[in-house]
């Protein structure tokens, strides 16, 4: 949960049964109080947090708890050793191992003294205390063990960030906030609350490393090894989790025959079998899980969602608020966070016979299960928020070898899924056509060249692909909006139907095409500017001087 989907969680709850709690930290929690406001939503809970003071938790301490009000701490190791407080700099005067674990005993028998609250461990690093680095180590060691002992919920070290404590006094990672605060609001709601039932997964990119419907078979990566190593470790997670009673379930954008051939291959960790439920279809991943759901018939707030991509997270957020989305890291060093916090939803404390079978008990009640046709969120401020940058190419002269591969690979933005040779579009480029590139860019980086565009002299789009890793995010509009505006805008498409292009019929299906029934389709290309206009306005646009 990041703070665009807590802010419109807050603002979209209508209000339910308060949840009053003390939010004790020694930083400042002010960064932490829409996250567990949003948390508690979820839970159809009215958060009201009393915030300590900056830097007042020791204090609190000597105080008797408020009658009805639940204690949370966060601790760090400077709570129970205020010498390793990093905004007070390394100790001129020296402090020793000794005096050192008797402060943090002391804190310790105060903690102990509280047992009705809720306590969680940060395990900052310690600034050098000692002369020798070995204690150092030894007294963090020693310090998590206390909070351990006091039954503290340990919270991965990568859930500190000293940047944002040195500037804004709260010692945890902006990324992490969505993650701590559903993590408390749980552990006020119940002390063991119910596990979730079901994960949803994305494939591509998730299951596996690549996009199978461009790639094939052959060019996704699953293996331990190489790029391939975190989509492995996940689907031996995914089966652990399957065996401890969890139903899996995928959704993805996709044919399903394509869909399902890694799952039918024999060849990874999990296969068909082993999911509930693989829904492959264009529409929007909020209606497939809701219909999962529905054929279930269990509540949202029991699955969990999957996914690498931020869109498809944001869409899936904003339409089912009650659902757990994460996401799948682009980097292995934060795959442990996100095991741990599947394994914490999915924490069974008994595993019957049942559990074990549930997955093919629920597989005969959802047979036949057919895609959702129904809509998704509108995504049009999420998108704003991304700052995208749609970099048009002009690859009519120079290296065309990426837009070649584009239009030899992609199958599902696809106009009419010819297959063109390098020789095809210098005859057509020769003849005064034009090719077209275009790269996407946002606040997450760069998503590379996801686009191609063959426009012939008499102004037919001959050829016109897109990748689908970034179906949602409007750039094909963007792009024909942006086109259609130019000094020679197109006036046809050389549209055929294939077996998976049925994105691209989607998208023809806008107002500002007519088919003339002879495998042409006119644009009104002035109409389908202004229709698109703010599509447009989502990028920034850094297009070539356009031609006469």
């Amino acid at each position: 949960m990041d703070f665009l989907e807590a802010h419109k969680t807050v603002k979209s709850f209508p209000g339910g049964e308060s949840l009053r709690f003390l939010m004790a930290m020694s930083g400042t929690a002010a960064q932490l109080g829409i996250f567990l406001r949003a948390a508690a939503a979820k839970r159809d809970r009215s958060a009201l947090p009393r915030m300590l003071p900056f830097n007042t938790l020791s204090q609190t301490l000597f105080t008797v708890p408020v009658p009805g009000e639940t204690e949370v701490f966060l601790l760090l190791p400077w709570d129970f050793v205020p010498e390793a407080d990093w905004r007070s700099g390394v100790p001129a005067a020296g402090i020793t191992p000794a005096d050192a674990r008797a402060r943090a005993e002391s804190i310790w028998n105060q903690l102990k003294s509280r047992p009705d609250a809720r306590f969680f461990f940060l395990p900052a690093p310690l600034p050098p205390l000692f002369s020798d680095p070995t204690q150092d180590a030894s007294l963090a060691r020693w310090i998590t063990g206390l909070a351990c002992s006091i039954d503290a919920r340990l919270l991965p070290a990568e859930a500190f960030s000293l940047g944002n404590y040195l500037l804004s006094g709260c010692p945890v990672a902006g990324a992490w906030m969505g993650h701590l605060a559903e993590q408390i609001i749980g552990s006020l709601a119940c002390h063991r609350p119910e596990p979730c039932k079901v994960l949803v997964t994305d494939l591509d990119d998730t299951m596996w490393g690549g996009v199978v419907a461009e790639e094939g078979l052959e060019g996704i990566h699953f293996s331990p090894e190489g790029i391939g190593y975190r989509h492995f470790l996940y689907q031996t997670l995914l089966s652990k989790l399957r065996r401890e009673g969890a139903l899996l379930a995928a959704v993805t954008r996709n044919d399903p025959d394509v869909a399902l051939a890694p799952l039918r291959g024999n060849h990874m960790v999990l296969s068909e079998a082993d999911f509930v439920c693989v829904l492959a279809s264009y529409h929007p991943k909020s209606a497939q899980i809701g219909e999962i759901a529905r054929r279930l018939d269990l509540g949202l707030d029991s699955f969990v969602f999957v996914d690498d991509n931020p869109v498809e997270l944001a869409e899936v957020s904003a339409q089912l608020p009650q659902i757990h989305s994460l996401a799948f890291p682009s980097r292995d060093d934060a795959l442990p966070a996100l095991f741990s916090r599947l394994s914490q939803l999915f924490a069974r404390s008994v595993l019957t016979a049942e559990d074990r079978d549930r997955t093919d008990l629920y597989r005969r009640r959802l047979a036949g299960v057919a895609p959702s046709n129904g809509q998704g969120a509108d995504l049009t401020e999420f998108l704003g928020g991304l700052r995208m940058k749609l970099i048009i190419h002009d690859r009519t002269q120079g290296n065309r070898a990426r837009a070649l591969q584009l239009i030899n690979k992609t199958n599902q933005f696809n106009l009419n899924g010819l297959r063109l040779r390098d020789e095809e579009i210098a005859r057509a480029i020769e003849a005064g056509g034009r090719l077209y590139g275009a790269s996407l860019e946002d606040r997450t980086g760069s998503h590379g060249e996801i686009m191609s565009c063959l426009l012939m002299p008499d102004g037919t789009i001959e050829s016109w692909v897109m990748s689908c890793r970034v179906f949602q995010r409007r750039a094909e509009y963007a792009f024909l909006s942006w086109l259609g505006a130019t000094d020679t805008p197109p006036q046809a498409l050389r549209f055929s139907p294939t077996e998976r292009n049925l994105p691209l019929q989607e998208f023809l299906k806008d107002p500002a095409f007519a088919s003339t029934g002879n495998g042409l389709v006119r644009i009104d290309a002035a109409r389908f500017s202004r229709t698109h206009a703010n599509d447009l306005s989502l990028f920034t646009v850094d297009a070539p001087r356009a031609h006469s």
